[in-house]
């Protein structure tokens, strides 16, 4: 393997050269602490920096190896070090002028949750750190001595201080792992106590803006109703008492701005993990649960949608349905489908961004538009016989339509930001009202095959795929574009690349 002296060597030579020279740094380089790879090299300065990762074996880097053996504590620990790597480089990112992209270094910057990232690694028996460098320029010429700088003076401090376990508190780290343990605990549990989800009393759930995923200052702190209220004993933070939102289906309810979707929008990120601070720490939420909404225009491929949509004029078939433009009653049908395929056990939908005509039908509408002209079954008579013979809950929220009142375990008034289990001020006023017809049909025999992409598409010379990345938004492999903008639980970059 090259040595740092190699590179520094290496740097004289290819100095005022024309900038495909830098291709010659490919490849590994040994310095005193650690191993410095530059993986790929970006073609010119205006290109996307260039990937660069550090590579430490981890008994020398020395956390502790009981805080990284389990899957979640290993992530906690990844994601406290990735944390603290990226606010120490961009301390020193670009402190070398020149063209393009020259002198910018950069990570991943975690948001609240806690993920599993490529961008930190403990895992093959060593530490892995990757991130982009933007190799200095002047024009398109190299500019080694800049790239020096940043290789040999500015970065061997970052990684002093932020790759090795000696450079921590070691409380700071021990509470991180103790976090982790605790929030798995409650994860765990939930499958004991029959519940989808888990907020512990005292949790901050509103967000300081709609493009902010931290806490409100002084927002109204989130405490269960008596009849909802759970008690745990965690194994480091001890006694905790919170809301249970149980297996079925639970609606929640309320005025507008009361704080209905700031509740699912809770739940629905309780399948992660979140920092201490954040206010949702202790908002749980079992693995699977998906959240599912209309979104028109999207496409649909060989999809059996025949739970919800039939009988289309025509005749058309929708036991294997494919379009390029669903409506928003279509969309959400085949959202609801993919959900089943992919073994999630609890469905959150909120009333604001799902099809009015897929949820339900009123009685009115239903006197003027007969049954056998209407080619979709709504939720609300479906909602049942999915949880009771295929074993998955739904937890939706309403504002407008009581047809759901009918159907619902657990019904939960927002008032105020609180709470109110309401369920025993509903039931008397039911017979007042039209129950909804519930499906009891044959839904066992809905098939539900695993479907994957047949593929069919070109690969470069060097037999590679070519892909991108376009943010959270979505990714491309070859011309095939996959939009994710409205799939609301991707929180990072990493986990569309």
């Amino acid at each position: 393997m090259n040595t740092e002296s190699q590179l520094q060597q290496k740097l004289n030579e290819i100095d005022h050269k024309s900038y495909p020279a830098y291709k010659s740094l490919k490849g590994s380089w040994k310095f005193r602490n650690f191993i410095l790879t530059f993986d790929h090299i970006q073609g010119d300065p205006f290109a996307s920096p260039s990937d660069v990762s550090i590579h430490i074996p981890f008994d020398r880097a020395g956390f502790p190896e009981a805080f990284c053996k389990a899957y979640h504590t290993r992530t906690a620990m990844e994601d406290l070090i990735l944390r603290t790597f990226s606010r120490e480089l961009e301390r020193i990112s670009n402190k070398a002028g020149g063209s393009g992209k020259s002198g910018l270094i950069t990570t991943t910057r975690p948001g609240q949750i806690i993920a599993e990232r490529t961008a930190m690694s403990l895992r093959g028996g060593e530490l892995a750190a990757r991130f982009r460098m933007g190799l200095p320029a002047r024009g398109r010429t190299i500019d080694a001595r800049s790239l020096n700088k940043m290789v040999f003076d500015l970065l061997p401090g970052v990684v002093e201080k932020t790759l090795f376990y000696k450079s921590y508190n070691p409380n700071q780290v021990k509470a991180v792992y103790e976090l982790a343990k605790d929030q798995q605990y409650i994860r765990e549990k939930l499958g004991e106590m029959g519940l989808s989800a888990f907020i512990a009393d005292g949790s901050v759930l509103p967000r300081e803006s709609g493009v902010s995923d931290r806490p409100m200052k002084n927002a109204v702190p989130f405490f269960s109703p008596e009849s909802l209220k759970v008690n745990l004993t965690l194994p480091h933070h001890g006694q905790i008492e919170g809301m249970g939102i149980p297996n079925g289906v639970t609606l929640i309810i309320g005025g507008g701005f009361h704080g209905k979707s700031t509740l699912l929008k809770s739940v629905e990120q309780g399948v992660y993990n979140h920092i201490k601070g954040d206010g949702r720490e202790f908002v749980i939420t079992e693995n699977s649960a998906m959240k599912l909404r209309a979104e028109d225009g999207r496409a649909v491929t060989d999809l059996d949608i025949s739970l919800f949509i039939h009988d289309l004029p025509g005749g058309r078939k929708t036991d294997a349905f494919s379009t390029k433009d669903a409506s928003g009653s279509t969309s959400q049908a085949a959202a609801v489908i993919e959900c089943l395929e992919a073994g999630a056990k609890t469905m959150l939908i909120d009333e604001d961004t799902s099809a009015t005509n897929f949820l339900v039908r009123d009685e009115f509408m239903q006197k003027i538009v007969s049954a056998e002209k209407e080619p979709i079954t709504p939720f609300v008579t479906r909602v049942r016989q999915i949880y009771e013979r295929l074993g998955v809950s739904t937890v939706l929220v309403a504002g407008s339509s009581g047809s759901f009142f009918h159907v619902a375990d657990t019904i939960i008034q927002m008032d105020e930001y609180r709470p109110v289990d309401v369920k025993e001020k509903v039931l008397p006023l039911l017979n007042n009202y039209a129950a909804p017809e519930c499906m009891n049909d044959a839904l066992s025999e809905l098939s539900h095959g695993r479907r994957f992409w047949a593929g069919g598409v070109k690969r470069d010379k060097n037999d590679r795929l070519k892909v991108r990345v376009n943010g959270k938004d979505g990714f491309s492999v070859d011309r095939n574009q996959v939009d994710l903008r409205l799939v609301e639980q991707i929180c990072d970059t990493e986990q569309v690349a």
